[in-house]
């Protein structure tokens, strides 16, 4: 469960959310709409605490985020996996080594390792490709990578930024497909996204955001 209470969040002069309350259920898939700049991104920060309110309280499960001490953070971030528009995969490490990297913070052993990279691999439908390194596949199969990093460890909340921005439509539907199963098996998924289409076809919850505020949230909604 996640919980925003009343959060303000300043750069500044600048405001990037302003009075944001919402409550996500265990297990939900919502869309985070609107123009870019809208504050989107910033939401996703705040759950994942890469950025801190400036007013107002944050809450995944238990934890009120902004409060964690910093030993406690690396049990949050076990709790949230990151899904990026560009990946962010490690260029000079293989398809294995990328997922494993997530497993090795949690001081898995080499045989879990392998056994959990084994079953990532099928989940995001690469299991011939576990020694090709990140250059050598197309941008498609690197996002599939990039979710395979953030499923592989003990993650509750899947959040995604705009993962299907560099993709083309096709591709697009094929990674929605993979991130909708992972929902299915009980992960909470909030995803930022511009694609109408997607939005519009899977009649998720959608949050829509101007200027920093929700000016929408309803259930099995579309982008506008």
């Amino acid at each position: 469960m996640i919980i925003f209470d009343k959060v303000t969040k300043k750069y500044g002069n600048s405001i990037a959310a302003e009075g944001i309350s919402f409550k996500v259920d265990t297990g939900e898939f919502i869309f985070l709409v609107g123009a870019s700049g809208a504050g989107k991104t910033t939401i996703l920060k705040l759950i994942n605490r890469e950025i801190l309110p400036t007013h107002g309280a944050v809450f995944v499960d238990d934890w009120e985020v902004d409060k964690l001490p910093k030993s406690k953070l690396p049990f949050l971030r076990r709790k949230v996996g990151f899904i990026f528009q560009d990946f962010k995969l490690l260029q000079d490490r293989t398809v294995a080594e990328n997922i494993a990297v997530s497993l090795e913070i949690l001081g898995r052993g080499n045989s879990d390792i392998d056994g959990r990279i084994r079953e990532v691999l099928k989940i995001i439908q690469l299991p011939d490709k576990s020694q090709y390194f990140p250059k050598q596949l197309s941008l498609g199969e690197q996002q599939r990578v990039a979710i395979g990093r953030a499923v592989a460890g003990e993650t509750e909340i899947i959040l995604a930024d705009e993962p299907t921005g560099n993709l083309d439509p096709k591709t697009s539907w094929d990674i929605l497909k993979i991130i909708n199963d992972i929902n299915k098996q009980g992960k909470t998924v909030i995803m930022a996204s511009h694609n109408v289409d997607i939005v519009d076809s899977m009649k998720k919850r959608v949050i829509e955001m101007n200027k920093g505020k929700i000016v929408r949230d309803q259930k099995k909604s579309k982008y506008s």
